[in-house]
Order: C-alpha cells, then structure tokens, then sequence
C-alpha cells in the first residue's frame, strides 16, 4: 500500500526512469541522505557552480538550509509557479538531485533546469542522463516549448552535457556567489531542437495524477 501521503501530494508517485537511473520526489528521511551525499562533496573547494553558494556552508547552517529549501518548494507549490527538485537513484543508492522549474508555464511553456551529483559519481555519464530525462519529461511530458540552462565558465561537466545534448549557446551572464563575481554562459533547447535527433527512451510515470498541479490537462500528458 502507498505512503497515505501521496494521496495528499500526487508528485510523490512521479517516477521518470531511463536506462540506469530514477529521478523522483525524495521522502523526508530521504531529504537527509541526499544531505549527506551533498556535504560529502558535489565540486572542489576552489570552486562554486551555484549562483547561491549552499554547498560550502558550515554546519548546521548547510543541514537546516538544505531541508528548508526542498521544504519551500513544495510549500509554495502553484500551477503557475513551481520547482520539482528531483533525487536521483541509481540502483537503489540516491547519487544527485535534478531540478526542473517554471513561471506561468500555461503561458510560457518554459522551464528552467538545474542539478548536482555526488563526486563519487561523476564523469560516468549520469550527469547527461538526467539531464536528458529531465528535458524528456519537460518537453514529453508536460508540452515545454523551451528549455534554459546556465553554467559558469569553468563548470566543465555542466557545459559539457548541455553542448552534447544539443541545446543553442544563448549568450552570457554574471553570477556573484559569496559575492565573487563569475561569469556564465547561458545555453537554450527548443521543442524543435529536442525532437531534431533521435533521444534515449524515457519512461514517465504518475504523470496523469497529478497533472493539475503543473498547469496541464490530464490528457496532455504523454506518459508511458
């Protein structure tokens, strides 16, 4: 029998699977393995990927802010406005987090996308992985038209799975984490541009449930 509380808040039966990994809505006791694989190490000391620097705070400012913002984003949940942080799972073992949000997305049909992997895990591929079901999921799933993206300059691995999935380089920005000026690139994936190469099979499931709570209809979706 499911948690009662997914009765309550459907996105906890939201599964998106690909061909190694889970992204779905991490449970509370989660929250704090997922804290833990965090403060274990996302990037090295010397650098900051984020345009907030969460990631090098001290305890228990770092455990306390990492719940609350995960908190936060199911609290103000609303169709018009909502952040989906997404753990993800490879063979039962949490090793990230992959995020995906939206503004008046019935309008805008936009979503924004974010993500982390624990160190331990990186350079084997993952980083594209979920990248790529998120984008799945946005443009599949919930009918996106674009999809947007930034990296700082030195972030390697995040600009590297944006050029390999084939988003459109748009422009530059400027980031001050910690108040340390870095400078961006910008990267964006059309619907078109999403359906211009063949793209790994992705799974999604539990979608239709909760449909509502992204703006769409129940039969807009195109879940598995």
């Amino acid at each position: 029998m499911p948690p009662r509380i997914n009765q309550l808040w459907p996105l906890f039966d939201l599964r998106i699977r690909s061909e190694r990994l889970v992204l779905r809505l991490p449970s509370d006791d989660e929250l704090a393995d997922l804290a833990a694989l965090a403060r274990a190490g996302i990037h090295p000391p010397d650098e900051m990927p984020f345009a907030v620097p969460w990631s090098t705070l001290p305890s228990p400012e770092f455990e306390t802010g990492f719940a609350q913002h995960h908190w936060l984003m199911r609290a103000s949940w609303k169709p018009d406005g909502w952040g989906l942080n997404l753990a993800v799972e490879l063979e039962g073992r949490l090793v990230g987090s992959q995020s995906i949000h939206a503004e008046s997305f019935r309008v805008l049909r936009k979503v924004d996308t974010g993500s982390w992997l624990g160190e331990a895990f990186q350079r084997r591929g993952l980083g594209t992985e979920m990248r790529a079901a998120i984008l799945a999921f946005a443009f599949d799933g919930l009918g996106a038209e674009v999809a947007l993206t930034e990296a700082t300059l030195d972030n390697a691995g995040s600009n590297g799975v944006s050029r390999s999935l084939g988003y459109e380089q748009n422009g530059f920005g400027r980031l001050a984490p910690g108040g340390v000026v870095r400078d961006t690139i910008r990267y964006r994936m059309t619907r078109a541009g999403w359906m211009a190469r063949p793209r790994p099979a992705i799974g999604i499931e539990g979608l239709e449930r909760c449909a509502a709570l992204f703006g769409i209809a129940g039969d807009d979706t195109g879940t598995a």
